[in-house]
């Protein structure tokens, strides 16, 4: 993705010119093919490209609107041709993404935001009406943070400049570290008390002095898409699935795409290789990881048969658990984000990013998505409330048996977890789970136990079908996790998603869920859709495992650098791990006991992350008072 930034000093004051071009050295790696600068008075707004698609190569910015508007524009817009049909005028079928925009800001103002379809963050400034506005697209896949304070506002595509280059102290947001150890923190957080995110499908005003968030889109629940057969559901998956895939291989290059063997990759490439049948296609490779010693992981006969099918032995990149992380004396990287120091610095990591520079791949397809959204989970739950609240008993008293009989469990047993979904959690012990993250701060937990629980609101019974309701929970979690996710710039490349297609999703969120999952039938829609297409061997397959062998080995291998962090544990002088209930779990996760391994590997990268920000000079404010800088440590993490 291309990197936007952008300052305006409330007080008048000139933008300094040496400020901008220390950003620009500190962006520059992740857009490399070009910068500019828009700079008058006390506004500046830079711009660095990544070419990714033939049409952004013709696109010169900042880009000024007659309205007077300058932009900045960092996106792919899937919904082009409707788009140029209803602005007419003088856009043709090769404008660029950017003068599709901005036609349509200035016919319909931010109304435009709810129509424009794809992957996109955009900012723009009006000098004439002193008014900033920030927009992210409905998934939240292209990142825009701000800052705000009485004399500044300063906005950007990488938290990096808004915190090295900000000149003072930060309080560290809790409730985003509280995310952070449980699941993923709210998409809108980052980890700086100050520093927020364009929340997904929404927009950022600032006017007058004014801060205004506003929604502009969102799913309509009363949306519904009902046909007469299977038959007419499958085509119609297959249809808004392929233009799922196919808006995503628009590329002025190479398109990488990860098989991991599972059905949600598989189903990627296979559909890029019936597209290219038909249609002029980049070329496209494909990139696996294994590690044949994991039990639990044995990939390797599933994406090597999807390579028989297409033709094309794609890249293979082993996995060395002993090397998932490892313990060095220095990062010269910054980490701007505990999410930033998982996996990057790994060997396999540095692998890949060799394939890519050598392929001069800066595309990516991943399958992040297709569990959540396809019925990857086999619950009965929200069907049987579906039925509840429609009161369609005979076909609810069908379902539990046929639900029951699936799943060897007592109908009533369904019924009641279907039921107590619409009281209070509390209940029900709904926050227990927090109880095995022993290692945590008694007082953190008590401050942020709803946060540390992943409690969410109840199941409605008025308004949106409680299977609708659980489609919205799932995307928010799906946002939440890509809000972590870290730029990468070596090799800088855009990660492209399909399953988070908008017209896919509203697509599978329309329609009854007994299509989408079955009793006995995980993924039932998909599975049914895509015979003919995805080998059978694929379709067929159970659900993968849970890896677990590598975190452990890597924990055994590091072991004695481990040791060395337990005096002076940054998180702990913060009062958020215990240190001793820490290890002990780290010990037993060492020694093949059950933990919580995924949460206990949480809490040691955030460790990990308070350490590096010491390194490169980040103060912190800690609760006992101003700390001007972490201490660096002896030993810090990496990966």
């Amino acid at each position: 993705m291309s990197i936007q930034f952008g300052r305006w000093n409330l007080d008048g004051r000139p933008i300094d010119s040496q400020y901008l071009e220390k950003v620009s050295s500190m962006i520059s790696v992740y857009g490399p093919d070009g910068s500019n600068c828009y700079a008058h008075e006390n506004v500046a707004m830079s711009y660095h490209a990544l070419h990714t698609t033939e049409e952004s190569q013709r696109e010169k910015q900042p880009y000024t609107l007659c309205s007077g508007h300058v932009i900045t524009w960092d996106g792919r817009i899937d919904n082009r041709p409707q788009l140029i049909s209803d602005l007419g005028g003088s856009l043709l079928s090769d404008s660029t993404d950017l003068e599709i925009f901005g036609k349509a800001y200035e016919r319909w103002g931010t109304d435009c935001l709810a129509r424009v379809v794809g992957d996109w963050a955009v900012a723009m400034f009006n000098s004439r009406e002193r008014e900033l506005l920030l927009a992210r697209d409905f998934a939240g896949i292209r990142q825009l943070y701000y800052s705000v304070s009485d004399t500044q506002i300063t906005w950007s595509s990488l938290l990096d400049p808004l915190v090295l280059l900000a000149e003072k102290s930060f309080t560290l947001c809790e409730n985003y570290l509280a995310g952070w150890l449980s699941s993923y923190p709210a998409a809108e957080l980052t980890p700086y008390s100050g520093l927020r995110s364009v929340p997904p499908s929404s927009f950022v005003r600032f006017k007058g002095g004014v801060l205004a968030i506003q929604k502009y889109w969102d799913f309509d629940p009363a949306k519904r898409v009902r046909y007469a057969s299977d038959e007419d559901y499958e085509e119609q998956f297959r249809t808004v699935f392929k233009l799922a895939v196919q808006r995503r291989l628009r590329s002025n290059g190479c398109v990488l795409m990860e098989l991991s063997g599972g059905m949600d990759s598989s189903a990627i490439v296979c559909m890029s290789d019936t597209i290219a049948r038909t249609t002029n296609s980049p070329r496209c490779d494909t990139v696996s990881f294994y590690d044949n010693a994991e039990p639990n992981w044995n990939e390797r006969p599933f994406f090597t048969r999807v390579e028989e099918v297409r033709g094309q032995t794609g890249h293979h990149v082993a996995i060395d658990p002993e090397k998932l992380f490892q313990i060095h004396t220095e990062s010269t990287r910054f980490q701007a984000t505990p999410g930033c120091t998982v996996g990057c610095h790994t060997e396999a990591v540095l692998k890949l990013g060799s394939i890519m520079r050598s392929e001069k791949i800066h595309v990516v397809l991943s399958g992040i998505g297709g569990d959540e959204v396809s019925g990857g989970v086999p619950a009965a739950t929200p069907e049987l409330q579906d039925l509840l609240v429609s009161v369609r008993l005979p076909e609810l008293a069908h379902r539990l048996r046929m639900w029951a009989l699936s799943q060897r469990r007592p109908w009533f047993h369904l019924l009641m977890n279907a039921v107590r979904g619409f009281l209070p959690r509390a209940l029900f012990g709904g926050r227990t789970f927090v109880k095995p993250m022993q290692w945590l701060d008694q007082n953190f937990v008590r401050h942020h136990r709803a946060t540390l629980a992943g409690d969410q609101e109840r199941t409605r019974l008025l308004g949106p079908l409680p299977s609708f309701q659980a489609n919205i929970i799932a995307l928010g979690a799906l946002r939440r996790q890509l809000a972590c996710d870290a730029l990468t710039s070596d090799p800088p490349f855009e990660r492209r998603y399909p399953y988070l297609d908008r017209t896919l999703l509203e697509f599978i969120f329309a329609i009854p869920r007994e299509q989408v999952v079955r009793p006995g039938q995980r993924r039932s829609l998909m599975r049914r859709a895509l015979v003919g297409i995805v080998p059978r061997e694929i379709l067929e397959r159970k659900r993968k495992a849970f890896v677990t062998r590598g975190s452990r080995v890597a924990i055994s291998s590091e072991w004695p650098q481990l040791i060395a962090l337990r005096h002076g544990m940054h998180s702990s002088l913060f009062g958020i791990v215990d240190p001793d209930h820490f290890f002990a779990c780290l010990e037993q996760a060492r020694s093949d006991a059950e933990v919580p391994l995924v949460r206990l590997m949480r809490a040691l990268f955030l460790e990990l992350w308070l350490r590096s920000l010491g390194e490169h000079g980040v103060r912190i404010e800690m609760p006992s008072g101003l700390i001007d800088q972490l201490e660096p440590p002896e030993q810090a993490i990496s990966g």
